[in-house]
Parts: C-alpha cells; sequence; structure tokens
C-alpha cells in the first residue's frame, strides 16, 4: 500500500478570531517564499543579465585615459617687480578668487579654438584610426572629414576634472589607443597654453597701442591748458604769487583795517559820552560833575572846590546870624559867584575839546571804513579771479596727471609685452597610459550579476504577486477570514497521487481504486483517508455543544471538488457510526449518482413532488451512508430550493439520520447555494489549491455573510505536496508504514532480510552465503 503524508489534527480558529492580512503585504518572509517557489525563474533572469553583462563587457574595445595636470598661477614671475603689472589681468586678486574664471578656463581647454588647432596640427582629419577610435593594430579606414568634424570628435574625448582645494586641474583624454592618447593631450595642452600666452600677448599689444595713441592727444591737451594757464595770468595781472597767499595778505589788512575801525568807533562812543555827561551840568549847581572828569582835570577839581569852600564860608556867617548885606558875607558870596562862573567856564572848554576830538574821531572812522570797503572789493575781485584760475590750474593738473599715468603705462606694456608673462602652464606632462580605464571588467560584471540578482528576484515576485491562486491554509485563513477545517491531497483518475518531499515517497507506485471519489473508502488508511478524517474532527470540534447536524458542500466556482468534499466527509462522517445522508442539490450538474453508481431518475426533485423519501434514499456500499440523487433537473432550481417542499423534504430526512451533507452548486454564479445555506446548521467552502482566486472566493465569502449564513470554514482541496509552498511546513508529516495493513506489515521484516542479503552478495561476492 502506498505511503501518503499525514495531515496533523489542526484545531480550527473561530471565525470572529481569523483575521484578514492587508492586501499587498510583502514581508521579508513572503519574499523568501516567492523567490524560493520561483527560483528557477529567478535564476534563468540572473543567468541572462549576467551573461549578457559579461558578454558585453568583454567584448567593448578597451579605452586607455591619459592625464595632464595644468597648474594655474595668481603670482606670474615679475622680472620687473611688483610695480610693474601686466596691462591684462591674469587671474590675479579678487578675479582669481571667482569660480567663474576656473570654468571659463575648462571649457576654454573643450573649446572648439583648441580642438582645432589640435586637430590641424596633427592631421587628425585624415586619421581614420583616430576618428573611429580604433585599437592599435586594427586597419584604419581612408578618411578626409572636414576639421570641424574632426574636432568635434575630439571634444567628446577630452575631460576636465578641478582637484579641489588648489588651482591645478587635470586634463583627461580617451582612446583606444595609449600612444595616441598620449599624444594628443600633449599636443593640446601646449596649445592651450599658447593660445592663453598669445592671447595676453595680443591684448597687451592691443592696449598698448592704444595708450600710445592717447599719449600724444594727452600731451597736446597739457600743453594746450599750460597756456591757458599763462595767458589767464598775464591778462589779470596776477603775479608769480600764489592766489592764496594774496588772498591771505588781503585776510590780513582787512582785519588790521577792522580792529582800527574798532578801536576808533570804541574812542568815539567814549567822547561822545563824555560830552553828554558834561551838557548835564546846571548852572545852579555847578558841582554836580561827573567823577570821571574830576579825576581827570586837576584844575576842574580845584575850582569846585573853591566853590564848595566859598559856599560853606557864607553859610556859616548866615549861621552865625549876620545878614545877606553883611561884608563878609557879601564878600563870601562874591567869592562863591567867581569861583562858580570859573567851573562852568572850565566846563564849556573841556566840551569844546571833546567836541574837537568827536570830529577827529569821526573822520578818522570814515576813513577806515572807506579802506575796508576797498579791501572787503578787492578780496570779492580776488575771489573770481581764483575760481577761473583754479579750473585752468586743475585741468592743468589732470591732464599732466593723465598724461603722466599713461606714459607709465605705454612703457610697462611695451615691457609686458617684451618679457612674455603667462599665468597657466603644464605641471605634469601626459604619460602613456598602462591599464585601460573602461571597462572595467570586474566592476562590470559583479554590477551585471547584481542587476541580474535584482531581475531575478523582481521577476519571482512578479509572478509570484500576479498569481492571485489560493495555495495554503495560511493564504485561506488570511484572505478568506474562514477557519481552516483541512486539506484533501490531489487526487488523480487513477487514483491517489499525494504530494511529498520524501524520496522514497515518490518512488512508490500509485494506488488504484476504482473511483477516485471514494478512495477514503477503498483505501481507509491512506492519507487522503487520514486528511478527510481530520476535516472531520475540525467539523465537530467547531460546536461542540451543538454540533452541525445540516452541513452544506459549496465552492466558489465550478470544478474546485465540491462534490469529492461532500463525498469524503460523508464517509467518514458513516465510518464514525453514524447514520448520514449525502444529499445532491445540485440540480444543475449533479454528480453523487454517477460518484456512487446510481440512477439519476429518483432524488430530490421525485421527492418533493411525491411527498415521500422512501424511494428517494438509496444504500451505498459504505456503511452507515445513504445518497439521495438529484433526480431530473427541474427548469427553476432556485426557486425550487426555495420552497416549502424542500423546507420539509429537508426536515424529513433530517429527523431519519443523524447527519445530513447537502452537495450544492457553485455559490458565485447561481444562488442556489446562498439559499440552501439559510436552511443547514453551518456551510463548508470549498478551495481547489492553485486554481481558486482569492477575489472569487471573497466574492463567495461576502455571499455568505450578506445573507447571514453560518460559516463552518474552508477546505482546502486538491493539495499537491511536492509543490513549493508544502515544503518544510510544519502542518504535514508523515510516517513510514503507520497506515500499512497488516499484510504489508507483516512482509516488512522479509523485505528489509532480503535487502540485507542482496546488500551482503555485492559485498563478500557471488556464491558466497549471507550470515543468518
Amino acid at each position: 500500500m502506498t505511503d501518503a503524508p499525514r495531515t496533523s489534527t489542526l484545531t480550527p480558529k473561530p471565525a470572529a478570531a481569523v483575521e484578514r492580512a492587508p492586501e499587498g503585504a510583502l514581508s521579508p518572509a513572503v519574499v523568501w517564499q516567492m523567490v524560493r517557489k520561483y527560483w528557477s525563474t529567478a535564476l534563468a533572469a540572473a543567468l541572462v543579465v549576467s551573461l549578457a553583462a559579461t558578454f558585453n563587457t568583454l567584448g567593448q574595445v578597451k579605452i586607455y585615459q591619459a592625464q595632464s595636470t595644468i597648474l594655474f598661477d595668481p603670482n606670474p614671475p615679475r622680472p620687473l617687480g611688483q610695480k610693474v603689472e601686466n596691462i591684462v589681468d591674469l587671474g590675479a586678486g579678487s578675479f582669481w578668487d571667482n569660480r567663474e574664471y576656473y570654468e571659463t578656463q575648462y571649457k576654454i581647454i573643450q573649446s572648439m579654438k583648441v580642438a582645432t588647432a589640435v586637430v590641424s596640427e596633427l592631421g587628425l582629419q585624415h586619421d581614420g584610426s583616430f576618428l573611429g577610435n580604433l585599437p592599435p593594430g586594427t586597419p584604419a579606414p581612408d578618411a578626409n572629414v572636414p576639421e570641424e568634424i574632426a574636432a568635434e570628435v575630439l571634444r567628446g574625448r577630452v575631460k576636465v576634472d578641478a582637484i579641489k582645494e588648489s588651482r591645478l586641474a587635470v586634463v583627461k583624454l580617451e582612446d583606444a589607443d595609449p600612444q595616441r592618447a598620449q599624444r594628443i593631450l600633449n599636443v593640446l595642452v601646449d596649445t592651450y597654453v599658447q593660445q592663453n600666452l598669445d592671447d595676453a600677448v595680443t591684448s597687451t599689444a592691443t592696449a598698448a597701442d592704444w595708450l600710445r595713441s592717447q599719449l600724444d592727444k594727452l600731451k597736446v591737451d597739457l600743453e594746450s591748458s599750460e597756456m591757458a594757464l599763462h595767458e589767464y595770468k598775464e591778462t589779470k595781472n596776477i603775479l608769480s604769487v600764489a592766489i592764496d597767499d594774496q588772498s591771505n595778505m588781503l585776510r590780513e589788512e582787512m582785519k588790521q583795517l577792522n580792529d582800527t575801525l574798532t578801536s576808533v568807533r570804541t574812542r568815539k562812543e567814549e567822547v561822545q559820552a563824555r560830552r553828554d555827561e558834561l551838557a548835564k551840568v546846571k548852572g545852579e549847581n555847578p558841582t554836580d560833575l561827573p567823577a570821571s572828569e574830576l579825576l581827570e582835570s586837576h584844575v576842574l577839581m580845584g575850582l569846585r572846590t573853591s566853590y564848595e569852600e566859598a559856599i560853606r564860608t557864607r553859610d556859616g556867617l548866615l549861621g552865625e546870624g549876620k545878614g545877606r548885606n553883611y561884608p563878609d558875607v557879601k564878600e563870601a558870596d562874591a567869592r562863591a559867584e567867581a569861583a562858580k562862573k570859573a567851573l562852568l567856564a572850565e566846563v564849556k572848554n573841556i566840551q569844546r575839546a571833546l567836541d574837537k576830538d568827536l570830529a577827529v574821531l569821526k573822520r578818522q572812522e570814515a576813513g577806515l571804513s572807506g579802506l575796508f570797503e576797498r579791501a572787503k572789493k578787492q578780496a570779492l575781485d580776488l575771489n573770481l579771479l581764483e575760481i577761473e584760475y583754479n579750473r585752468l590750474r586743475r585741468s592743468k593738473e589732470n591732464n599732466e596727471k593723465l598724461y603722466s599715468l599713461v606714459l607709465e603705462r605705454t612703457k610697462e606694456s611695451d615691457l609686458a609685452r617684451v618679457l612674455r608673462v603667462n599665468n597657466i602652464r603644464v605641471l605634469d606632462r601626459p604619460l602613456v597610459p598602462r591599464a585601460p580605464v573602461r571597462p572595467q571588467v570586474t566592476r562590470s560584471i559583479a554590477i551585471g550579476v547584481f542587476l541580474g540578482v535584482l531581475l531575478g528576484i523582481a521577476t519571482a515576485l512578479a509572478r509570484g504577486l500576479l498569481d492571485r491562486s489560493l495555495k495554503t491554509p495560511d493564504e485561506v485563513e488570511k484572505d478568506l477570514g474562514l477557519p481552516f477545517l483541512g486539506l484533501l491531497p490531489e487526487i488523480d483518475e487513477n487514483g491517489a497521487r499525494p504530494g511529498s518531499y520524501s524520496p522514497r515517497r515518490q518512488r512508490g507506485k500509485p494506488v488504484r481504486v476504482a473511483n477516485s471519489e471514494l478512495i477514503v473508502h477503498e483505501q481507509p488508511t491512506s492519507g487522503i483517508a487520514e486528511a478527510a478524517r481530520t476535516i472531520r474532527t475540525n467539523l465537530l470540534f467547531m460546536a461542540p455543544d451543538k454540533p452541525y447536524r445540516t452541513l452544506l458542500v459549496t465552492s466558489a466556482g465550478p470544478s474546485e471538488g465540491k462534490t469529492t468534499v461532500a463525498t469524503c466527509i460523508a464517509i467518514v462522517m458513516a465510518q464514525a457510526g453514524q447514520k448520514v445522508a449525502l444529499i445532491d442539490c445540485d440540480l444543475r450538474r449533479p454528480r453523487v449518482h454517477r460518484v456512487f453508481r446510481k440512477t439519476s431518475e429518483v432524488g430530490v426533485t421525485t421527492a418533493m413532488l411525491e411527498d415521500s423519501l422512501d424511494e428517494a434514499v438509496l444504500d451505498t456500499d459504505v456503511p452507515n451512508l445513504w445518497v439521495i440523487p438529484a433526480g431530473p433537473i427541474p427548469p427553476n432550481p432556485a426557486e425550487l430550493l426555495h420552497s416549502e417542499k424542500f423546507k420539509k423534504f429537508l426536515d424529513d430526512v433530517k429527523k431519519r439520520f443523524d447527519r445530513v451533507i447537502i452537495d450544492s452548486p457553485p455559490i458565485v454564479p447561481v444562488t442556489d447555494a446562498a439559499v440552501l445555506s439559510t436552511l443547514v446548521d453551518g456551510t463548508v467552502l470549498v478551495v481547489r489549491a492553485f486554481k481558486t482566486t482569492k477575489d472569487l472566493a471573497r466574492h463567495a465569502v461576502r455571499a455568505l455573510q450578506d445573507i447571514g449564513a453560518t460559516k463552518a470554514g474552508a477546505v482546502l482541496n486538491a493539495v499537491n505536496f511536492n509543490r513549493h509552498e508544502y515544503k518544510y511546513r510544519y502542518y504535514y508529516y508523515r510516517r513510514e508504514g503507520y497506515y500499512e495493513g497488516d499484510e504489508a506489515a507483516a512482509a516488512r521484516p522479509a523485505r528489509k532480510a532480503a535487502a540485507r542479503a542482496k546488500a551482503a552478495e555485492d559485498e563478500h561476492g557471488a556464491g558466497s552465503a549471507p550470515p543468518a
């Protein structure tokens, strides 16, 4: 008897506990599974890409690269000293710090001008090896192209790379011939350096010629400005003394005149004040004189004293009681009157003197004012002269400075043109390259292998993602959200063909059975029978308190094995000692009568019409198992199954049998199964491995949910254990000979002894007896 894989009993999860995995989630484990499954596709893609990369790399022409280093010097040699500068800026100063200068020079190296000069010098427009980039030793075709085309070819092979944090640049030239690459690059850098020098010299010569032409013009302008200044001084009678000195002299003179005028005016005010004070003296009281006049005039002070003594003497006599006519009193009055007249006369003399002094001071003031005004007018006239004079002098000085500057720069430019100073030089000459830079065989092949592996993995993933069929119990639970009841191995037309990873099992002969759907009955110790018993156990554990008495077996689409699953479940239920009825409710394409070789003239439809089960219930070769075929196919199956007669028919069947298994049409194409699912205790959804798509199965589950049907679980049918998905899985195991019959078990020692004898014979040679 053929060994078959045995499925371990699985405890199904309740429907509420099963969670659906997110669609499209790719974990590393899933990727690894897909790659392992489609390893041949991944390997083929990787080999194709790797071989293509290898052949492409080995078939490429070897390209060599010559290199030369160029230095951009901001401080070129200056034999004439730092003061003698180039007319054309060579890159020193702020312009040198600008990256635009470097980028400009890099573009010049790769410019059409330099390339054309190199092509012209080497005659590359006639070199077929250069134009075709042929390796050495290859026959060169005749070529004669325009210089511009050859220059474009050369420019495409030149590359300039700046060295960071330096004023160096590396010029690279790629060619299939290393000698040619070195020769062309050598000429290219020399041409660039020479062109840079020629451009500098040409610019310097142009600047020098322009300066020389400007020098003659500036000389004429300088002489004209000098003569204009001389003529102006002569016309305006301006001495050689500087205008500033003359202005200072006038300023000093005006200051002195102003000081003298101020002094005279002050003196005049003083004299006027004295005169005004003396004019206030009255004849009644001549003693009321200003103190300053008394202090300055001793005569006036003596006369005042005599007057005051005469008044005191008179007042004394009058005080003694002498009258006005008393001689002494009269004498005192006479002396007082004489003193008064003399005092008043002296005051008048002083006033007359002050009037004369005031008149003199006024004449002095008028004279000084005239002198000051004339000096002021001379100063204003001098200012007008100075403005024009300064303009002419400034023009002369500017022309003189500009002439001197241009003369100096002209001499320097002549010297710079003779010296031919260049700020760019070749630091490292190009050498003949020894090794090619392209293709990098190891790197290219490694990249090709890496890309091949990636493409292989991507191809395997694409195949895995495009395959939308359900394959494993995990996918059934995660994608459908249904408890997994078990699986049935694949069965062919001739018998059992269970998949297994054991080589010995694959060498076993397939078991021949009369009917593949009845293998559980005909081979009760096979792996398929054990798998069916696992489904039975799981169904019993799904509702231990309220077991399923009526079970509907359906599928999402046709040809998924629902009749086979229903038959297997019915047989294992009958083998458990229960009275089981298998009803074929597929009133469109019935098959149960063919499985058990029964007539299709009686069945469900006739029992409903005759209201009797006796003729419809047929016995089978399986103990405790009866079948009820579909009977004649009606024109309206869905309405028939939805009728009250069918409900009564189903109730009658349930009264006679312990378990009722119903085979129905697929639920997605027709509504028969949906109607039946509302009349049973539980519905089993059959999923055919590697055929039923996830979308179709989800549609079926959604249809059951919409009508509120009780979902007992899902069965994975037609499983091939040789497929990659079932390798090294924990769900399945096998025990060698565990389910063999008694005959096979008894014959096992004999087979082992015969094998040992044959091995001994092979070891000791023919004719020697094996050990007992």
